[in-house]
């Protein structure tokens, strides 16, 4: 049994009908122009540095013990290494020393995985949180790269109604939030060399 469409009375229903799908093909048109880009326009609120946050002072740098992280768990890659990315391949596996956060599940080891190159075989690291590590560049930096965007409607124009009310605004990224922090953690203080990133 096929359901017809409901065939309005009146003039003033098929306006109203009119306005909303006008109104729902603006929202759609705005859902659509949220590109990575827009998105990466949002601002990242300051924070203060992990080292501070953590208060281990430089001293005690010097006493605790070296961690160095090793893969967990590996899966081979089939594809072979393209020899064109060996210098870049070469740089991101150098081991640096960071500080992690987890900023949504304080104090806890965090499972990453991590593949940077096409033929390097995918790596699970685990993360202890907030005490000095060394681990490859490539697992800091992808660290870093993990936030997420908070969306919010800018209150400027009605963009629909319904039996609970109307909605109004234009949607935009309001902020970033990053879950994961990685910090470099620097041993010695120079006067020539500032705090670096990766």
């Amino acid at each position: 049994m096929k359901i017809k469409d409901p065939t309005p009375k009146s003039s003033l229903a098929e306006q109203e009908i009119e306005k909303l799908k006008e109104q729902f093909d603006d929202y759609e048109g705005q859902i659509k122009s949220l590109t990575l880009d827009n998105l990466n326009t949002a601002p990242l609120p300051d924070s203060m540095p992990l080292m501070e946050t953590n208060q281990i002072a430089q001293s005690d740098l010097t006493t605790m013990p070296e961690n160095y992280l090793k893969p967990n768990r590996s899966i081979s890659c089939v594809m072979p290494f393209n020899e064109k990315f060996r210098s870049q391949w070469d740089f991101a596996k150098e081991y640096v020393q960071f500080m992690f956060d987890n900023t949504e599940l304080s104090g806890e080891t965090t499972s990453i995985w991590t593949k940077p190159f096409t033929g390097i075989p995918a790596q699970e690291w685990l993360v202890p949180c907030n005490k000095p590590i060394w681990g490859p560049r490539y697992l800091a930096e992808q660290v870093t790269r993990k936030n997420y965007h908070i969306l919010e409607m800018q209150e400027n124009k009605t963009i629909g109604s319904d039996f609970a009310g109307q909605y109004q605004g234009r949607i935009v990224a309001k902020r970033t939030i990053q879950r994961l922090k990685a910090e470099p953690v620097i041993q010695k203080k120079s006067i020539f060399m500032g705090a670096t990133t990766f």
